[in-house]
């Protein structure tokens, strides 16, 4: 059974047989310069094998060594949305007067083969990196690339060797990588010999966990990422990829996909990244573009993705907003807008009251009229005589 790779679908699994394999997440920070493209890539595997065998189809001869774990989490840091701040004016739900909760929103934004004529399969390279077995071959037939791996105690399924044919066609290589535990790897020279030892010692060491890293190199004048093969997968597909290239990138289609979608952009510069693993990756000042795409249905896949420069090179990153009650020295700014209001509107009632009963108290004293104005003769009003004005006669 072949489970191709969940999150970036560019190989095949292979487990030995009567046992399966599977991986739970597959990571890739791709790096290009036009001429020379590399590819370090993170499994994390479960199932109950021993051991099993990845297939990557390369456009050209390629060397393997191993990566580093600590480049994924300085990419996921780099490329992490920024939190930002907005204020509103308005109480919520969380806010006083009403309950202590709080509300987050997110806001979104290759050269062909030597020209010789190789074997149906031949093997140019093997070396053991840590955990992996590696070994780098030219097939011309894929049933010979099959067959081969028959004599190295693995099945490659029909199906695989049928998606594998383009590649054959095209003239590309593979690298065939053997995977086992690290405690059944440390048993024998080999992994199939670690693991023979290990079932003599009753030990049931399995494939699990996130694996070391591999780092692939090879020549290629075009950015291009494998796919072909995650058309055999059964269920659905995601591409969680990192670009590194000299401008920002983009697919040149969707391949059968959802659209592509852009969740960073921005420049790498040397000695500014966080620790420098993306920075050592990059050599010099790159441009790092990531995407996300989804496959709701595998078998819809009809190529491989290949990437072209963008536009521009604009910059972009996700936002994640904490929204917070705006203040003003702590207090609430509706409070003091509201409550500043109503002490002016009551001011103002209070000022409209008090000239009224001045009013009312004058006329009371010089009557309707008012009091006497310029020219009129001085004396009492004439509504009142001495002593009823209440002032001494």
């Amino acid at each position: 059974m072949v489970w191709p790779a969940y999150a970036c679908g560019c190989g095949g699994l292979v487990p030995g047989r009567n046992t399966t394999v599977a991986v739970a997440r597959e990571t890739s920070v791709v790096r290009w310069d036009g001429h020379t493209e590399e590819i370090v890539m993170s499994l994390t595997v479960g199932g109950d094998a021993h051991e099993a065998a990845w297939i990557m189809p390369v456009p050209n001869r390629a060397t393997v060594r191993l990566g580093d774990r600590a480049l994924f989490d300085e990419v996921g840091e780099v490329t992490a949305p920024a939190h930002r701040t907005r204020h509103y004016f308005w109480p919520r739900t969380g806010d006083w007067p009403f309950d202590d909760r709080k509300i987050r929103y997110a806001d979104g934004a290759g050269a062909g083969a030597p020209s010789s004529a190789p074997p149906r399969v031949g093997v140019v390279g093997r070396e053991r990196l840590g955990p992996f077995d590696v070994a780098r071959l030219t097939a011309t037939d894929p049933d010979a690339l099959r067959d081969w791996l028959e004599k190295h105690g693995f099945q490659l399924p029909d199906r695989l060797a049928d998606g594998l044919r383009p590649y054959v066609r095209a003239k590309w290589e593979y690298v065939a990588v053997r995977l086992a535990p690290a405690a059944v790897a440390g048993r024998g020279d080999g992994a199939k010999d670690g693991a023979e030892d290990g079932a003599k010692d009753g030990a049931k060491d399995v494939l699990g966990g996130t694996l070391d890293p591999l780092r692939l190199t090879f020549d290629s004048n075009r950015l291009i990422y494998p796919m072909r093969l995650s058309r055999l997968a059964k269920t659905a597909q995601n591409l969680e990829l990192y670009v590194l290239a000299p401008h920002r990138m983009e697919p040149r289609g969707d391949i059968g996909g959802g659209a592509p979608r852009v969740t960073y952009a921005g420049w790498v510069t040397p000695g500014q990244a966080p620790r420098g693993d993306l920075a050592e990756l990059a050599g010099k000042r790159m441009f790092l573009t990531s995407f996300q795409q989804s496959f709701p249905r595998p078998e819809l896949i009809y190529g491989d993705h290949e990437f072209r420069r963008a536009e521009t090179d604009d910059t972009y990153q996700r936002v994640t907003y904490d929204h917070k009650l705006l203040t003003i020295g702590g207090v609430p700014a509706w409070l003091l807008t509201v409550g500043g209001g109503l002490l002016a509107v009551l001011a103002g009632v209070l000022t409209l009251l008090m000239a009224a009963r001045r009013r009312r108290r004058a006329e009371r004293f010089w009557g309707p009229g008012g009091p006497p104005g310029p020219g009129d003769s001085p004396g009492y009003p004439q509504h009142l005589s001495p002593g009823q004005d209440g002032l001494p006669s």
